[in-house]
């Protein structure tokens, strides 16, 4: 009982923590308040959480970086795949050696395999965080686009470092080329246990699905197992269940591609992962909010593994790591980005050198979170031997600082830097996007004419359904004349004012229905059907 008491306290500080960054002046992030909702839990109660490294891996990171996989924009990943992978790569091995050596010689005490298990679980970077803090001033897209395919690749590398940093400790030994090898089964073999697991689960869905009907409850159960199956699986052979995770959820976008679900599902299904991301996010940071006092409170002892015994030491050892991080990605974004983004056209020698200001926002949008704190947790609570793991309390410890410090120094300096920022013109993806509803309007003409024709002649009646199928045919018709004359700038403007004026009718509605309700003029079941085709309505328009 007291641990269902705590879990649902968990969950409520997850619900009211965003009305309580609403309420805060300054735009305080969303997790640095459900961070100190944990804390309160933490101290007003004596019963503290007992995290199981393994299950608490488990639980979390799967269906997070299988919806990260499933919806990252893939066009735009893939522009920018080059500078993507030197981020989610190249700065991850960087920062995984450098802070590494660094940290070592900081901390003499922490051997040098837990050194690097820790450089590596504050290497990834949390884009839910980041947007949280920007939510005030809009990130560009190209940034968030890059920042989203970065940390989706890095929390798989910097987990995949870990892995290999924890197996280090636990054996006392470390064979570069044996390293190697393994890393090439882990990687390969979880990256296409991923895409098998997948496509199999879809395929065998569909098959079900044309021959016995749809069932929405079942799709969405069948997506929510899909990533704990592949990350079961991997793990069974000695593959990254977190690679499998992530290559699921980037093939889970191209298997729905050619096996669609009704209309009804994708609905019902985008709402309950909106919900999942939501609570599975939220509570990771009530969590290391929870463990706080714990953490603190083991703060005179665990400052003493470091040969100090002010536990100002360690406020110390925080910020030099977070300011270590932040040169290395400074000194990294810096060069990636002269040699990849800010290039000028083919042909021209000359290179742009890239703004300070958009380096400095890149550097500060690598705040750390969920990740780190689910990687440092699941460092194992005893070696081989049976003997506790060395330093596991200050490596927590440390991770958190650096969760916090990143989060509070990112929450003031990117708002700031993000002001006004200019990054080089896009592209315009709006013919692409008017040639596409050109074609899917001319393909529904073909389709209704068809039909009217069709069921004209099989009811006897052909008048009846010509006139019906006018009144469609010409709703897509202006849309095609819309788009193809000329006039598509006006056409779009049209389609705004009419969504503007048919909000304020199905407000109108909305009230009007609430008094027909509230006067018992109908009954429950009509007002919710009807209450529900408002909904629908305003979703779409407002969208």
């Amino acid at each position: 009982m007291e641990t269902v008491s705590i879990i649902l306290f968990l969950l409520l500080a997850v619900v009211v923590s965003g009305a309580f960054a609403r309420m805060l002046p300054f735009g305080v992030p969303v997790p640095l308040v459900q961070i100190l909702l944990g804390a309160v839990i933490g101290l007003s109660t004596s019963h503290r959480v007992v995290l199981d490294p393994e299950l608490f891996l488990f639980l979390f990171l799967p269906p997070l970086l299988f919806l990260d996989g499933w919806r990252i924009p893939k066009d735009e990943l893939f522009k920018d795949l080059s500078t993507v992978v030197e981020l989610a790569l190249g700065l991850v091995l960087l920062t995984v050696i450098g802070m590494g050596l660094l940290i070592n010689w900081m901390i003499p005490a922490m051997p040098l395999a837990v050194a690097f298990a820790l450089a590596a679980v504050v290497s990834p970077t949390d884009p839910i965080a980041v947007s949280a803090i920007a939510a005030r001033v809009p990130i560009p897209k190209r940034m968030m686009h890059i920042l989203e395919g970065e940390s989706l690749l890095n929390d798989a590398s910097g987990l995949v470092c870990l892995r290999f940093a924890v197996a280090a400790a636990l054996t006392g030994s470390f064979s570069a080329g044996e390293a190697a090898l393994t890393f090439l089964w882990v990687a390969g073999g979880g990256l296409a246990i991923g895409v098998l697991v997948t496509l199999a689960v879809s395929g065998a869905k569909t098959w079900v699905t044309r021959r016995w009907g749809e069932d929405t409850g079942s799709q969405i159960l069948v997506s929510l197992l899909i990533p704990f199956g592949s990350y079961l699986l991997a793990e069974h052979f000695h593959a990254s269940g977190i690679l499998a995770a992530v290559a699921a959820g980037v093939t889970m976008t191209f298997a729905e591609i050619s096996r669609q679900a009704m209309a009804v599902t994708r609905m019902r299904r985008n709402s309950v992962w909106d919900t999942l991301q939501f609570t599975l996010n939220g509570v990771i940071f009530v969590l290391l909010g929870e463990q706080l006092p714990g953490i603190v409170a083991g703060a005179k002892e665990t400052v003493l593994l470091t040969g100090h015994h002010s536990p100002w030491w360690l406020g110390i050892y925080v910020v030099a790591i977070v300011a270590g991080l932040a040169a290395l990605r400074f000194a990294w974004v810096w060069t990636s980005l002269r040699l990849t983004i800010l290039r000028k056209r083919e042909g021209t020698a000359e290179m742009q050198s890239p703004n300070w200001r958009l380096v400095a926002a890149t550097s500060f949008a690598g705040v750390r979170g969920a990740i780190t704190l689910a990687g440092v947790l699941t460092l194992p609570l005893a070696l081989r031997d049976g003997t506790p793991f060395p330093a596991r309390d200050l490596a927590i410890f440390l991770a958190a600082g650096v969760i916090i410090v990143s989060l509070v120094l990112a929450s003031v300096g990117l708002p700031i830097l993000l002001k006004d920022l200019k990054l080089p013109p896009e592209p315009s993806r709006q013919a692409e996007e008017d040639s596409a509803r050109v074609a899917t309007a001319e393909a529904a003409i073909r389709a209704v004419e068809r039909h009217q024709h069709e069921q004209g002649e099989a009811h006897d009646d052909p008048g009846l359904y010509a006139a019906a199928g006018g009144r469609v045919m010409d709703f897509y018709q202006e849309r095609i004349d819309g788009l193809s004359d000329g006039g598509a700038d006006e056409l779009r403007l049209q389609e705004r004012l009419a969504s503007e004026l048919r909000l304020v009718g199905i407000q109108a509605e909305r009230a009007q229905l609430l008094e027909l309700a509230r006067a018992r003029a109908i009954g429950s079941e009509i007002a919710r059907k009807l209450t529900r085709e408002l909904d629908l309505a305003e979703a779409r328009h407002r969208g």
